[in-house]
C-alpha cells in the first residue's frame, strides 16, 4: 500500500450535533406517536433546512443528529431557522408533550472515513450539544470567532466547562435568538400560513359515505352492510386530501328516502357515496356509485363481486377507487395499512360489536361487550377488536351502565395496552385514551394521545 493511500483523510468543517430533549420520557408517554413527530420534524423542517444551507447529513442515531457544512455562518443560521420553526409548530401544544431540540456547533478538524466522520472536532459539537438549553444552541469559541461579525445575532459568553472525554475546558457561548412567537411579524406570518391551511382543508374534495343498503332478505345481512359502510367510511378518512363526514352524521340517513343534493347541501360535501349490498352464500356483491353533490350526476360507479374471504381487498379497491376519481386525483397510490384479523369471524363479530356501541343503551352495550369479546377469542392478536373493546368498555363507565367502575378502567386499559402492543399506529388507540385522561382530568396527556391521533388521522 502506498503513503498516499494510508494517508488518512481530513479537513476543516463546521459541526452541528443536535438531539431531543427528554426523549426517552416522551417515549415512555407515546412510542408511536414520538416517532411520528420526529420523522416529520426532520422531513418536513429539519433536512430542508440542512440543505438549503449547504450542509449534509452525516447520520442519524435515535433521536440525535449529525451534520456537517462547510461554513460556520449557515450552520449557525440552519440551526436558528430549525430553532424557530420548531418553536412555532410546538406554540399550540402542551409543554408536556413537545418535541424540542438542543444543539451544538464547532469548528473543527475532522477525520473522513466514508461517509462518516470523526474527530475531536465532533465530539466538541457533541459535548456543546448537551451544554445546551432547550430550544437553545450553543457555540465553542472557534465558532463563535467565526460568525460574530457576521451574523446580527447575541452572543453570551458562559465561561469555560469540563466536559467528559475532553482533554481541555471548552469555552462556550449561547446563541440569544428572540421568540419567534413574540415577533410580530413573524408571529403574523404563522397565523397567516395557519388560515392558508385552514382554506386548503375547506376546499379539499369532501365526500360523504351514505349507509349501504341490504338487499338480501336476510335481516343478519344489515350488519355486514353497515359494517362496510363504517370501515369504508375509516379507510377513506386515512386519505389526508380528502375530508371525510363522520359516520354519526352519515348514519342518520340509514333507512329514509332522501335526495342525493339535499344530502350534500346538509352535509357540506361535494360528493355523495351510496351502495347496496347482496349475500349469497360465501359470495358477495356491492355496488357502488359515487355522485357530484350539486348536479346530482354520476361520476363513477362500480359492481364487485367477490367471495366473503375478500373483504378486506375489496375495501381496499373501494378506497382507492374512489379517492383517484376525485377531482385532483387526490394521491390514492398508497395501500391502506392496518392489522388485518387472522378469522373472519372475528371481524363480523367487531362489526357487529361497534354497531350495537352506537345505539348507546345498557342493553347494547352489554351486548356490544359480548360479541367483541367473542371477536378477541377468535382472534387475540386483532388490535381492532381490543381498541373497540376499550370504547365499549368507556361507554358503559362513563354512562354507569356497570357499578364496579374501577374494574372496568381497569380492564379498559388492559384493552389498551394490548391494541397499542398489536397496532401501534391505530388512531382507535389515541382517540379512545385521549377520553380516558380527560374523565381523569389529565389534560396534557389527554391532548397529547389527541393530537397524536390527528396526525395519524385527520379525519
Amino acid at each position: 500500500m502506498s503513503v498516499t493511500e494510508d494517508r488518512v483523510q481530513r479537513r476543516l468543517s463546521a459541526i452541528l450535533a443536535a438531539d431531543v430533549v427528554g426523549f426517552s420520557r416522551l417515549m415512555g408517554i407515546d412510542e408511536a406517536g414520538t416517532l411520528a413527530v420526529l420523522k416529520d420534524h426532520r422531513k418536513s423542517v429539519i433536512e430542508p433546512a440542512i440543505e438549503g444551507h449547504q450542509g449534509r447529513i452525516v447520520k442519524l442515531m435515535g433521536d440525535g443528529i449529525l451534520a456537517e457544512f462547510p461554513s460556520v455562518v449557515e450552520a449557525v443560521q440552519c440551526a436558528i431557522d430549525v430553532q424557530h420553526a420548531i418553536s412555532l409548530r410546538n406554540a399550540k401544544i402542551s409543554p408536556d408533550c413537545q418535541v424540542v431540540y438542543r444543539v451544538g456547533i464547532n469548528v473543527g478538524d475532522i477525520i473522513i472515513e466514508g461517509d462518516d466522520i470523526y474527530g475531536d472536532g465532533v465530539n466538541v459539537a457533541a459535548r456543546l450539544q448537551t451544554l445546551a438549553e432547550p430550544g437553545g444552541i450553543c457555540l465553542s469559541r472557534g465558532a463563535r470567532d467565526q460568525v460574530r461579525d457576521k451574523l446580527d445575532i447575541e452572543l453570551d459568553d458562559l465561561g469555560e466547562r469540563e466536559v467528559k472525554n475532553i482533554a481541555r475546558p471548552l469555552r462556550v457561548f449561547r446563541v440569544v435568538t428572540p421568540d419567534p412567537l413574540a415577533n410580530t411579524s413573524i408571529a403574523a406570518a404563522a397565523e397567516e400560513k395557519d388560515l392558508a391551511d385552514d382554506a386548503k382543508q375547506r376546499v379539499r374534495p369532501s365526500i360523504a359515505v351514505l349507509p349501504f343498503i341490504n338487499m338480501g332478505s336476510d335481516p343478519e345481512q344489515e350488519f355486514f352492510a353497515d359494517g362496510l359502510t363504517e370501515d369504508l367510511i375509516t379507510e377513506l378518512s386515512r386519505f389526508r386530501d380528502l375530508t371525510v363526514i363522520a359516520r354519526n352524521s352519515t348514519f342518520t340517513y340509514k333507512g329514509r328516502a332522501v335526495q342525493v343534493k339535499d344530502v350534500a347541501k346538509e352535509l357540506q360535501v361535494l360528493y355523495v357515496l351510496e351502495g347496496s349490498v347482496r349475500l349469497a352464500g360465501n359470495r358477495v356483491r356491492v355496488n357502488v356509485q359515487l355522485i357530484d353533490g350539486a348536479s346530482g350526476e354520476h361520476v363513477w360507479a362500480e359492481r364487485y363481486d367477490r367471495s366473503q374471504t375478500d373483504i378486506f381487498e375489496l375495501q381496499d379497491d373501494l378506497a382507492r377507487s374512489i379517492v383517484a376519481t376525485l377531482p385532483g386525483r387526490v394521491e390514492a397510490t398508497e395501500q391502506v395499512k392496518r392489522k388485518r384479523p387472522n378469522d373472519l369471524a372475528a371481524y363480523d363479530y367487531v362489526v357487529r360489536g361497534k354497531i350495537f356501541h352506537h345505539r348507546g343503551t345498557r342493553e347494547d352495550n352489554a351486548t356490544a361487550s359480548v360479541a367483541l369479546d367473542k371477536a378477541i377469542e377468535l382472534d387475540p392478536n386483532y388490535a381492532h377488536a381490543h381498541a373497540w373493546k376499550a370504547c365499549v368498555l368507556g361507554q358503559a363507565w362513563a354512562r354507569g351502565f356497570r357499578s364496579e367502575a374501577d374494574g372496568v378502567l381497569s380492564e379498559l386499559i388492559k384493552h389498551l395496552d394490548s391494541a397499542y402492543a398489536i397496532g401501534e399506529n391505530d388512531p382507535e388507540y389515541h382517540r379512545i385514551l385521549a377520553a380516558v385522561r380527560i374523565t381523569q382530568r389529565n389534560h396534557d396527556k389527554a391532548e397529547f394521545h389527541q393530537q397524536r391521533g390527528l396526525a395519524l388521522n385527520p379525519n
